[in-house]
């Protein structure tokens, strides 16, 4: 997606797209970060962020959903969260009834100043979440994550071990850490979990001014890329072998040899 500041319009986009991947046949239709509103300004987008149960982008991908019998992962939305007085980045999980499944809040928060003078401090408007989320799917079991999330193998490590199968990071990664480490961590932590991951991603020049990476990419449990969709904005289509899984994790069964670590010797 390439994203933009009136939920509205990207609220139409996302219907477009839940009836478009329908109608193609697919399965499961996954969506970037903050798929709703992409605004870095926080008082132009504070008058458009609400709560869960008053956002119209939830209701709009939900209700397509239901309409057209489509899973839908909608990576994630900024919903207001009144208890912190700050913002929650949660994604959902939404099944052909239109139903939430699952939801995700954020957990590492992207807190960071980069070359070139950008500066990102995600932890003052938003508050983050607390435990992992792993659900069932008629698929196999989707580990959710999000976005920053992808630098800290550890929470891939605890999905792995619940038994996910394949793990979701929709993501809005800036351009210049994008070409440094986008693919070779989402490779990594295809490999280490020995899962699929599905890494959807915001592309771009966006409306509130800032630029963001692209190449959605598939990766199978082996770490080959099976799609990168590239620099465009657009639909895109992957197969998953799932029989790969079984396949790679008895070539290589490190989830079977994982050790807990709780000592360290420092000499």
């Amino acid at each position: 997606m390439n994203a933009g500041i009136d939920p509205a319009i990207n609220a139409r986009a996302l219907v477009n797209a839940v009836h478009t991947a329908a109608a193609g046949g697919a399965d499961m239709l996954f969506t970037p970060e903050m798929a709703g509103c992409l605004d870095r300004d926080r008082e132009r987008s504070g008058a458009v962020i609400v709560t869960e149960a008053d956002d119209p982008v939830l209701a709009a991908v939900r209700g397509a959903a239901r309409d057209v019998g489509l899973w839908v992962h909608l990576g994630s939305l900024a919903l207001s969260d009144p208890a912190s007085g700050k913002r929650r980045n949660r994604g959902f999980l939404i099944d052909t009834q239109g139903e939430i499944r699952a939801r995700y809040d954020k957990i590492h928060l992207f807190d960071v100043d980069l070359p070139g003078g950008e500066s990102w401090r995600e932890s003052s408007s938003y508050v983050g979440g607390d435990h992992a989320v792993m659900a069932r799917t008629p698929w196999g079991n989707l580990g959710l994550t999000i976005c920053y999330d992808v630098r800290f193998p550890d929470l891939y490590r605890a999905l792995s071990n619940a038994g996910a199968d394949i793990i979701s990071v929709p993501a809005a990664f800036t351009v210049p850490s994008g070409e440094a480490h986008w693919h070779v961590l989402l490779r990594a932590r295809a490999i280490e979990s020995s899962a699929f991951v599905i890494a959807t991603a915001q592309v771009g020049l966006h409306e509130d001014g800032r630029q963001t990476y692209g190449h959605s990419l598939v990766i199978d449990p082996w770490g080959t890329v099976l799609l990168d969709a590239g620099k465009e904005p657009g639909l895109y289509w992957a197969d998953l072998p799932l029989e790969r899984i079984a396949e790679v994790r008895q070539r290589i069964p490190s989830l079977a040899h994982r050790r807990p670590i709780e000592d360290i010797v420092i000499s």
